[in-house]
């Protein structure tokens, strides 16, 4: 029986999905996103292990709250890094009827490994929605801005949009690294090329995690950079809208 490793959980998340859901951060992630605001998940070998019929029960206390339009998102980190442990809680999870949400870069999905891509098709089969983060629409700037290629990200994008499967697409608005409104041009096109999608958000880059860097000893990257401003965040979501 596969274990996961947990960052934390939040009780009555409103942010990750519709309704109110319970939340849990799995812990671990490979990409560096200079503005990611949870370092403290980075590491691998962190967090506290966990049974996927331990994570169910603690969701199902709060069936109650979330059971008409809320439900349980994994979050992270990165939650994908642990797909086999993730579809074994998915499964316990839908049946006892609950609406299950990943949010995910789609980092780890390969469309030319068969054995990956079919824990990737049972995936699908048990998760409602995924929230799905595209950093940068450009292949180079997101390589600097994650330290990796965006191509996991965008066939994950099609893969999801050729099965049929709803997803809501996470933009991370940040000055001087993503509000190029070329960059944000293509994204809508994209964007448009997918079946599935039915929300766009564009999320504006903020300093709340700033703080951790410091605890952990890390450089902040994005030092002096400020949060995106009214016009620029309105003209982005004019364009990315949907």
């Amino acid at each position: 029986m596969v274990r996961g490793r947990i960052h934390s959980f939040e009780s009555f998340g409103t942010v990750d999905g519709p309704g109110i859901r319970f939340v849990v951060f799995m812990q671990g992630c490979m990409m560096r996103c200079k503005y990611c605001h949870n370092p403290d998940t980075w590491n691998l070998s962190g967090g506290k292990e966990y049974f996927p019929e331990e994570i169910a029960e603690k969701a199902l206390k709060y069936k109650n709250y979330f059971a008409d339009r809320g439900g349980v998102t994994i979050s992270g980190g990165e939650p994908l890094l642990q797909i086999d442990f993730l579809i074994e809680l998915f499964e316990i999870l839908k049946r006892h009827g609950i609406h299950t949400c990943v949010d995910t870069d789609g980092f780890s999905f390969s469309k030319s490994d068969e054995k990956t891509l079919d824990k990737f098709k049972k995936l699908i089969s048990v998760t409602d929605l995924f929230l799905l983060d595209i950093k940068q629409i450009s292949r180079q700037k997101h390589i600097s801005l994650t330290g990796f290629p965006n191509d996991h990200s965008l066939n994950f994008a099609e893969f999801l949009s050729d099965n049929g499967k709803d997803m809501w697409i996470r933009y991370v608005l940040v000055p001087g690294y993503t509000d190029d409104e070329n960059d944000v041009l293509k994204l809508a096109e994209f964007i448009k090329s997918l079946k599935t999608v039915r929300k766009v958000e564009v999320l504006p880059y903020h300093t709340l995690g700033k703080s951790k860097y410091k605890d952990l000893g890390l450089k902040y990257s994005l030092e002096g950079v400020e949060p995106p401003d009214d016009k620029t965040i309105k003209k982005t979501r004019e364009i990315l809208k949907i």
